[in-house]
């Protein structure tokens, strides 16, 4: 089969592969559709040793069991043990042993890949590939909203919120709390990306955050020095800020403002098969809109793909990969 290799560096390359051998509770999925995730292009750059090359990378997976005809899914990429604590109180996204394909596993960027079978959802008709491949992302943002609602973010479901960041995390946030009923703002520096945004019902678009104090909830879906204190410093007293990107570790939190107003920072990870089925209902029902942001492109475009959205040319918030 072609598989997309990560094998150094800001390098990816298209290489023959075996295809995987289902082991016991596995399945082999034909993928028809994988999206790019922030975590896949901080692989790329070198920066998680977590991934360690040559490796498939890729987690945002839709396809079908076996080859053409197959029952369509969508791939939970997120494997737990399922006996610890945290697993058993339906929170696998904090399993000690969790794993997760295209980390250390391999994952989508493939035309095929071994899943268990505990982790395929039926894809609900009507619902095309690279609309499901959407799907994991959107449980990223079913967890993190509802984090944050448990709380007191009161822009969860209602109010003003901010979303910094506008890929595909910070612009389906957005979009949720707009269906939420919330006055959304969303801040990217890329124009390219925010002309794009400016067409979607994502709500106010902005180069950068000038409002200081005045959102109930943040949402920092880049997750840098830079971001986590422009979050800080947007938020309201008694404030929420959900940190979900993981771009650096490197401070900017203002620990004196958040004890004084009282703003609470949660960290956020990954989601549980709750999150994970409600995102799948949400793209079945159209919740998100017409999804046009989303651009598709072949597999082997990969290496010039991630180029591209490194450097600021890629005006797609989320870009799918057709293996």
């Amino acid at each position: 089969m072609k598989a997309i290799f990560y094998t150094a560096g800001r390098r990816l390359e298209l290489r023959d592969a075996a295809p995987p051998a289902a082991k016991a509770g596995e399945a082999v999925v034909a993928v028809d559709a994988v999206g790019i995730c922030g975590s896949d292009m901080h692989a790329w750059l070198g920066h998680d040793p977590r991934r360690v090359p040559p490796l498939i990378l890729g987690h945002e997976i839709a396809g079908r069991l076996g080859g053409a005809g197959g029952a369509r899914v969508a791939v939970n990429p997120l494997v737990t043990c399922g006996a610890c604590a945290h697993c058993k109180n339906g929170r696998g996204n904090l399993c000690a042993k969790r794993e997760l394909l295209g980390m250390r596993l391999p994952g989508g960027f493939a035309e095929r890949v071994a899943v268990a079978e505990k982790n395929l959802l039926p894809m609900p008709p009507g619902l095309s590939p690279v609309q499901a491949a959407l799907c994991e992302p959107l449980a990223v943002c079913v967890h993190a909203l509802a984090r944050a609602a448990a709380a007191g973010g009161e822009a969860a479901g209602g109010g003003r919120a901010l979303v910094v960041g506008g890929g595909g995390i910070g612009l389906l946030s957005a979009l949720l709390l707009r269906g939420a009923g919330a006055q959304v703002c969303i801040a990217e520096t890329n124009p390219l990306r925010r002309a794009v945004l400016a067409k979607t019902d994502c709500g106010a678009v902005v180069e950068s955050v000038t409002e200081q104090n005045h959102f109930s909830l943040v949402v920092d879906a880049v997750g840098n020095a830079a971001t986590r204190a422009s979050a800080v410093r947007a938020a309201a007293g008694g404030g929420v800020v959900v940190h979900v990107g993981l771009a650096d570790n490197d401070g900017g939190l203002d620990t004196r403002k958040m004890t004084l107003e009282e703003i609470a920072f949660i960290g956020v990870y990954a989601y549980t098969e709750v999150d994970f089925a409600a995102a799948l209902g949400k793209l079945a029902a159209g919740a998100l809109g017409a999804l046009e942001w989303v651009e598709a492109r072949p597999l082997a475009d990969a290496p010039q793909t991630f180029a591209e959205i490194h450097a600021g040319k890629c005006a797609a918030p989320k870009v799918v990969l057709l293996p």
